[in-house]
């Protein structure tokens, strides 16, 4: 009986410990990120601590303020280069004449109207511009776009709040490099505290290795579609290339969907400017400059990124990032490879005894 009601309670133990990280999984998401951030900050703080004004030393506090505010100059220069090319981008596409547009594609649209009616897709007596118009109308209505509105200032709501938790954390985290270390100790039984700390120790280690390729990535690749665009005379060509870059971050995937966008953005760009005649010769070298980068990508930087850095066979990688796409869409896809190095490493050191552990993580203690 005893034993039973020792089972019963660990088996009440592990659901309420699952119900919380349930319940607050978006806390434990703030912490994890902050995590990140602060093991980037760390080598920052670092430098800052180094510094000397005569015989002034600064404050490690500050050291750990100013790194997080550098950080978060960076993103913020970020946005201030690209969010003004976006709405050029949206001003781009609102020039475009679309009688000229119809008048150019009457004999495609025509067709593909045709071939809607045979496949019944649109009912008898109505062209497709009117099933369409009749379908936007059903969906936009005045309690859609309220709903719209309070939905957009709900997330915005919780952006903020989630971005300010996010430093908030990390600004704890730079000033303490144990903290993380120690809030994680306190739900993991003292017997694990060592594995856990080698794991937290290889987890940065390979993360910031992750981390650095992939902004090595990302500053390459843009530069890249961003020079061939230029020397094409491509409009937009920095906001392509940046869309391009960034979609790479994903395997496999990111250069379809990175080429797609940049596709789009260059034949919006081409039919605001009314030259439906270049439609096609500005498609072809936008198709060829994003060949000819994700060439350069895939056989020297993602290469130098997951054979030196995660350490995984690129089958691997690809079953992780279809994985990750099915649980969480893109941002699934995006942070499918970090998740799966870290579970990696927990796995070798918690569970190295089972055979398929051995194999997956035996390419991790290759130096």
């Amino acid at each position: 009986m005893k034993q039973i009601l020792k089972y019963a309670g660990y088996v009440l133990a592990v659901a309420a410990f699952g119900y919380m990280v349930w319940r607050f999984s978006y806390m434990i998401a703030w912490i994890l990120a902050a995590a990140v951030l602060s093991f980037v900050g760390h080598p920052l703080v670092h430098f800052f601590d180094s510094l000397r004004i005569r015989k002034l030393k600064i404050p490690h506090a500050v050291s750990a303020l100013l790194s997080l505010g550098l950080i978060l100059l960076v993103m913020l220069g970020l946005l201030a280069i690209f969010v003004p090319l976006i709405l050029n981008q949206a001003n781009t596409i609102a020039q475009i004449d679309i009688n000229r547009l119809a008048a150019n594609l009457q004999g495609p649209l025509q067709w593909i109207d045709e071939q809607l009616h045979a496949m019944g897709a649109i009912p008898d007596g109505l062209t497709m511009q009117q099933f369409l118009v009749q379908k936007a109308k059903s969906v936009v209505n005045l309690g859609n776009v309220s709903g719209l509105l309070n939905n957009i200032f709900s997330v915005a709501g919780n952006a903020f709040v989630g971005i300010f938790s996010i430093f908030f954390i990390a600004f704890f985290f730079l000033k303490d490099e144990s903290m993380f270390e120690e809030i994680l100790l306190l739900v993991v039984p003292e017997k694990h505290h060592k594995a856990t700390l080698q794991v937290v120790a290889d987890s940065k280690n390979l993360l910031m290795r992750y981390f650095v390729g992939i902004m090595g990535e990302i500053l390459g690749v843009m530069g890249l579609i961003t020079l061939g665009l230029y020397l094409f005379g491509i409009k937009n060509a920095l906001l392509i290339g940046f869309f391009g870059a960034i979609m790479n971050i994903i395997p496999y995937l990111g250069p379809v969907i990175g080429t797609l966008i940049g596709v789009t953005l260059g034949i919006t760009a081409t039919l605001a400017g009314g030259a439906f005649d270049q439609l096609l010769p500005i498609v072809l070298k936008i198709l060829g400059v994003f060949l000819v980068a994700n060439f350069i990508d895939n056989n020297i930087l993602i290469p130098v990124i997951y054979s030196k850095s995660v350490k995984s066979h690129p089958l691997e990688i690809y079953f992780v990032i279809i994985i990750g796409g099915s649980l969480a869409g893109l941002p699934g896809m995006i942070l499918a490879v970090p998740v799966y190095t870290v579970l990696r490493v927990i796995a070798k050191e918690f569970f190295q005894n089972f055979r398929i552990v051995k194999k997956l993580t035996a390419a991790m203690k290759e130096e």
